[in-house]
């Protein structure tokens, strides 16, 4: 794969976009946390924006994605979400900045997310073949990994001497180099069947086919439950580490840096568990970790061993095994739902599951929010850890899913 130019210029630009996305995921929240003073509710409508759109977009965006070329989706959609990243840093200095913006501006990165990681998906699916994809995303696991153990700690030095506006900024800022690298990707890629179905056709076609195929909707609703889940924890996790612990930017920032270690370590997991498992248990062992991190997390003290430090260490080691989980969970889940599925039900599949899935991800982000208002952080982190706990329950009872080989 190395040897394909195409494959080197679009690793280029998964190294790019995850680099920037680990300082946006820490420099949105924080800003506002620490600039906009947010409450718990307002975090939980915050996170909540960015799922919204997968509600009201993905099932047509599936319908474009099928009848379209992808590259020209991909370059609108790098464009869009950089324009809107960086409209904080313009508001912020213009004294404008407010959280209905960062609202807007959240609801938009998720709809770009919506229909440019959709058609992303696609894309490397016809850039490298479905018998590659694993190996393809395991070696973007070691890239990220490694942009999780530098980004967090130099978005922590930007928040504190720079302000967050200006960290979202070189967030923005990754995704103009992206698009400049896209512009200069040399892939035939073949047109699209055309088709004189009515678009809502192809939206039940995409249904009925995830409904002929029990896997997928067992994935459905397992990821469905796990998106609704992990958004409430996003949620919370910024207020709780910043009110309740104490942490500052710095210290949030290289707690994530040890999350990245837990990326890199499910880099080398992930292969040997697919391998000699296959993708059911090594999701199983994906939802397992997130779950132990989901309930330790909540019962870090303030200032555990008479230090700041001392409660940072804990939750650094609680977001190892959290990140860990989670690419050991996405990282099959995804490949596997598109390898059983042919070319031309691609768009459709992979729309219709994240409006499955993802859709249903701000139920998870404004209930944690509410409950957070009403009895208080913890109290909804100790939920959040009770519905890990179901799903790890869940996932172990089902046979479709340890039925799964390599």
């Amino acid at each position: 794969m190395l040897a394909d130019p195409n494959f080197r210029r679009y690793w280029a630009n998964v190294v790019l976009t995850s680099f920037g996305a680990q300082i946006g995921a820490m420099a949105l929240p924080l800003c506002a946390a620490l600039l906009l003073h947010a409450t718990p509710a307002q975090m939980g409508i915050l996170t909540a924006s960015q799922a919204i759109p997968f509600a009201l977009f993905a099932l047509p965006a599936g319908v474009l994605l099928d009848r379209s070329r992808k590259l020209p989706i991909l370059l609108a959609s790098k464009a869009v979400n950089g324009l809107a990243l960086a409209s904080i840093a313009v508001a912020w200095w213009l004294d404008l900045l407010g959280m209905p913006w960062l609202y807007l501006v959240a609801a938009t990165v998720g709809t770009c997310s919506v229909i440019g990681g959709g058609a992303d998906q696609i894309f490397l699916t016809l850039l490298v073949g479905r018998d590659r994809i694993i190996e393809a995303q395991s070696r973007f696991i070691t890239t990220d990994s490694i942009s999780r153990l530098l980004a967090p700690g130099l978005a922590g030095v930007l928040i504190q001497a720079l302000t967050a506006p200006v960290a979202i900024l070189v967030d923005a800022a990754t995704f103009f180099i992206c698009l400049r690298n896209l512009t200069q990707m040399t892939v035939r890629e073949p047109a699209p069947v055309p088709s004189d179905k009515h678009p809502l056709r192809d939206i039940h076609d995409g249904f009925l086919f995830i409904g002929s195929q029990p896997l997928l909707r067992t994935l459905a609703w397992l990821a469905g439950f796990w998106h609704v889940i992990f958004y409430g924890y996003q949620a919370l996790l910024v207020l709780y580490a910043t009110r309740d612990l104490g942490l500052s930017a710095g210290m949030l920032g290289a707690t994530n840096i040890v999350g990245g270690a837990g990326v890199l370590a499910s880099s080398f997991l992930l292969r040997t568990l697919n391998r000699r498992w296959g993708a059911g248990i090594t999701m199983l062992c994906g939802i397992a970790s997130t779950a132990l991190g989901f309930v330790l997390v909540p019962t870090i003290p303030a200032n555990l061993f008479g230090t700041t430090n001392g409660s940072a260490a804990a939750l650094a080691v609680l977001t190892f095994f959290v990140d860990c989980g989670v690419i050991l969970f996405l990282v099959p889940y995804t490949s596997l739902r598109q390898k059983i599925t042919p070319d031309e039900m691609l768009g459709r599949m992979v729309s219709t599951m994240r409006f499955l899935t993802v859709a249903v991800a701000p139920l998870g982000a404004l209930a944690a929010g509410y409950l957070a208002d009403r009895f208080g952080l913890r109290a909804a982190l100790y939920c959040v850890a009770g519905g890990g706990l179901l799903l790890t329950a869940a996932m172990l009872s089902s046979r479709a899913i340890r039925g799964v080989r390599p």
